[in-house]
């Protein structure tokens, strides 16, 4: 634990010993939205964080990864680092080829800076519009930056309230790249799969170049994780909408554990049980290859087999 940095006050830490799950993933498989936190005394926090972490670095991270099953890591920014990119390039470096970066940058980020974070691994830059993370998010300023990502061939991840979409839908079809939206665009999992605003989310997706993560069931449901008696099935409630988007976009859909699970207030998912919720989501071996290996490996590693070989 960092010695300069307390957790905010009732921060609950990820699980201590995920179970090792029960579905055995498809070789090359990709846990495509984790984090890395600190540690704190070598990378530290932002002065302007909404919340203070517990450290998880990559040594947890790389342990994770290899209990679960999973080949690769996609490491997200996370909002208490800012826009110092820091931790999370050290940790894609630290990966030997198996983790690529999503950062955070500024509007005045420079090309150079840009073309260093690409030559460490970094993909694409996210915005987050989730206000209780973020003071703002000036649209002025994000489309300048989405400009000058373009050249590399970059794509922006976007983190909204699903009761935001209608504001934010037109600004988000005008930018010049791919995107990716985080945990199924937040849907309200208590409304209809088939209702009017999951079927807004659905049109948005069919109707540009996005792609969607099916994580964070943890983050959605009412009903809650499984019982400990092990008779009640995890987030019942938000598989029809998992399923839905894995029906209708088999091959713009992606999966990852949201590791190490910031800011949750209610409960701490075992890794090991999000990965055997994989099969309730994606419910054919040919859906599972798609999310969990051929789709990240096309918007991340393109042109690479699962050995990191040139095609």
């Amino acid at each position: 634990m960092s010695s300069r940095f307390a957790p905010t006050p009732g921060w609950l830490g990820y699980h201590p010993a995920p179970s090792r799950p029960a579905f055995t993933l498809p070789a090359g498989a990709v846990d495509a939205h984790c984090h890395v936190f600190g540690p704190g005394d070598v990378f530290p926090y932002a002065p302007e964080r909404k919340y203070t972490p517990c450290d998880a670095g990559k040594e947890q991270l790389f342990a994770l990864r290899d209990h679960l099953g999973v080949a690769r890591n996609v490491i997200v920014q996370a909002t208490c680092h800012g826009a110092d990119n820091s931790a999370m390039v050290d940790a894609v470096h630290a990966s030997g080829g198996r983790a690529r970066g999503i950062a955070t940058v500024r509007p005045d980020v420079s090309d150079q800076q840009l073309r260093e974070l690409d030559a460490a691994g970094v993909r694409g830059v996210r915005f987050n519009f989730v206000t209780r993370l973020v003071d703002a998010a000036p649209k002025d300023d994000l489309a300048l930056i989405a400009a000058k990502i373009a050249p590399l061939g970059w794509h922006i991840v976007v983190y909204f309230e699903g009761a935001d979409l209608p504001e934010l839908e037109g600004f988000l079809g005008s930018l010049p790249v791919p995107l990716v939206v985080d945990h199924l665009g937040r849907p309200d999992v208590t409304r209809p799969v088939d209702g009017p605003e999951f079927a807004r989310f659905l049109r948005f997706v069919d109707g540009h170049d996005v792609w969607v993560k099916l994580s964070c069931p943890e983050r959605l449901t009412v009903t809650g994780p499984p019982a400990l008696d092990g008779r009640s099935p995890a987030y019942v409630d938000v598989v029809p909408f998992a399923r839905r988007a894995v029906r209708e976009f088999p091959d713009r859909v992606l999966w990852g554990t949201d590791w190490p699970h910031p800011n949750l207030i209610d409960h701490m998912p075992d890794d090991g049980l999000l990965v055997d919720h994989i099969p309730e989501i994606a419910v054919t071996g040919e859906q599972q290859r798609k999310l969990l290996v051929d789709n990240p490996m096309r918007l991340y590693w393109p042109g690479e087999d699962l050995r990191g070989a040139t095609l």
